[in-house]
This record gives C-alpha cells, sequence and structure tokens, in this order.
C-alpha cells in the first residue's frame, strides 16, 4: 500500500505521566504525536466518507426522532444566537469496510502503537473507526455517553482514540470528558446520540445529563482545544459528549479509530448493534481477526 511510506510510530514516545493520566483520569490529550502525512493522506477518504453509505447526516435524523418523540434536541443554542448559517452534523462508522485507507489508517498509523503504550496491552485489535464532521453552524450537541454500551466488547482494555484534521475549540465542538467516569462499573443505557433519548431494549440507566442545572458541579469535566497532530484517548467507559459548532467558518473534522486490548472478548449487546462482519464470533469468543484485524504489533 502507499501508506507504507508513511511514518508507522508516534512523534514522539508516550510518557509514562500519559499513561498514568489516562488510567486516573479516563481520558488523555497527547500533544504532536500524529504525523502530519497520516492527517494529509486521510483528509480526501475522510470527505470522500461524508457521501457514502455509512454516513448519516445526524442532523436531519435528530430532528426527526425529536419531532417524532415530542422531545427537544440538544440544540447548542449559542449557535443559533450568533446568526451562522445552518450547518449539519455527519457521522458514521466502519468506514474501514468500504475504504481501504480507513483499514490502512488503523493497522498501519502510529495508533496501535499509542494505544497498546496507553492500554500496557501486548496485542492491540480494530473493533472500529468512526468520521465525525461537524460543519460550521452545527447546532447539534453530542449527548452525554459512553462508548462501551454500544460495542460488541467485554473487558477493560478498550478505549477510543480521536484524532482532528482541524484545529478544534470549545467553541468548534471539543470533546468534552466526565474525568473518572470509567471508573464507574454501572451499566448505561446507548441513547441516540445526538439526543439525551435512551435506545429501547437495554436494561441500563440512563447516562446522566451533566449539563442540566440539578448535576451542576457534580462532575469534574475537562476538554482540550486541539491541532492537528494532536489527539485524544479515552476509555470506552468514559462518559463524554461534545457541543454544537458554533464557528463561521471552521470545520471540526475528525477520525474516531476504536481499539481493543488482551483479554478482550465478543459480547453482544443489543440487536441494533450487530455487526455483519462479527457473525463469526460468540459470546466470550476472543476477537476473530478476520472481523478485529490487529493493529499491533504489525505482522
Amino acid at each position: 500500500m502507499m501508506a507504507r511510506a508513511l511514518p508507522d510510530l508516534p512523534l514522539r514516545p508516550i510518557s509514562d505521566d500519559e499513561v498514568e493520566t489516562f488510567w486516573r483520569d479516563g481520558v488523555v490529550c497527547l500533544r504532536e504525536v500524529m504525523p502530519a502525512e497520516w492527517l494529509d493522506f486521510m483528509a480526501g477518504p475522510v470527505e470522500a466518507s461524508l457521501t457514502s453509505s455509512a454516513t448519516t447526516d445526524l442532523t436531519a435524523f435528530g430532528e426527526d426522532l425529536a419531532a417524532n418523540a415530542g422531545a427537544a434536541l440538544l440544540a447548542d443554542r449559542t449557535v443559533e444566537e450568533a446568526n451562522v448559517p445552518r450547518g449539519h452534523f455527519k457521522a458514521g462508522t466502519d468506514h474501514w469496510r468500504i475504504q481501504p485507507e480507513f483499514l490502512t489508517f488503523a493497522v498501519e498509523s502510529p495508533l496501535g502503537a499509542i494505544v497498546a503504550a496507553l492500554l500496557r496491552s501486548e496485542h492491540v485489535w480494530l473493533y472500529e473507526d468512526s468520521v465525525l464532521v461537524k460543519e460550521p453552524g452545527t447546532r447539534e450537541r453530542t449527548a452525554f455517553h459512553q462508548d462501551m454500551a454500544y460495542f460488541n466488547l467485554d473487558g477493560d482494555l478498550v478505549c477510543t482514540t480521536w484524532v482532528p484534521l482541524d484545529p478544534v475549540t470549545a467553541n468548534s465542538g471539543a470533546v468534552r470528558f466526565v474525568v473518572g467516569s470509567h471508573r464507574d462499573q454501572t451499566r448505561f443505557k446507548p441513547n441516540t446520540f445526538v439526543t439525551d433519548l435512551a435506545l429501547p431494549g437495554d436494561d441500563g440507566v440512563d447516562v446522566p445529563d451533566y449539563d442540566h442545572q440539578s448535576m451542576k458541579g457534580a462532575a469534574r469535566i475537562v476538554s482540550f482545544d486541539t491541532e492537528p497532530g494532536d489527539m485524544t484517548v479515552h476509555h470506552a467507559r468514559t462518559i463524554h459528549g461534545a457541543n454544537g459548532n458554533s464557528s463561521a467558518t471552521r470545520r471540526r473534522r475528525a477520525i474516531s479509530v476504536r481499539y481493543a486490548g488482551d483479554g478482550t472478548v465478543f459480547a453482544p449487546a443489543a440487536a441494533q448493534f450487530a455487526k455483519a462482519h462479527q457473525a463469526s464470533m460468540s459470546a466470550g469468543d476472543p476477537l476473530d481477526p478476520k472481523a478485529c484485524p490487529q493493529a499491533w504489533p504489525r505482522p
């Protein structure tokens, strides 16, 4: 593949302090670790993904869902007040299944080495990827949620990497993390991502809305302004969300790749999260490399 000429290791080693921060807080921001060549390599595939079958316009989805349920859409009112033209929130998963560049990025870029260091895991497998683009003027907040609720996995060595292709600030939709929430073993319900409506068929509890007045001060919430080359990594149980993009000109493009480490097994979640390419696995099985390609060590 053409990516073989690209750097396969991060720009610098992951420090012990960064590993400790990840396990203490459930999230860590890594500065200047992703080579610019990889971001350039992925810019075109990200653009192509926005019109692919794997991507959904979550703005339209959220509005339809809220209207049908009689619920309020989780919109960032500061975006409306700024009189910015209406933007859209587009997202999708498993792009690696239909766009080979995403598989290349997930298993040949420095991400595998970074995750192995943070998880302290000998092996790392790709679980899924996601494109998350909030155009200027996107009003939709990303509701607080927990990634593990959507994953067909069981294990403690599971995480999500978030690689921005643009400078990101709180105003343009930086992800917000509830510090230490990964240590809570509560089973939280998955929600619709752009509203706090829980999806049916799950016996967990609702994810708290940390923005509600009743929750003010109940948790420490952090976010990070990032530049291309920076990235965040959070534990799959860390509760997180994001505001809309109130910028009039700046896009918020990010690639999120989710990985599993040693000891992770297949554990089917709710039926709506079934993946056809995972049909070879049954509950309790180790991850099949055909469904979850190995990202570290590289073959």
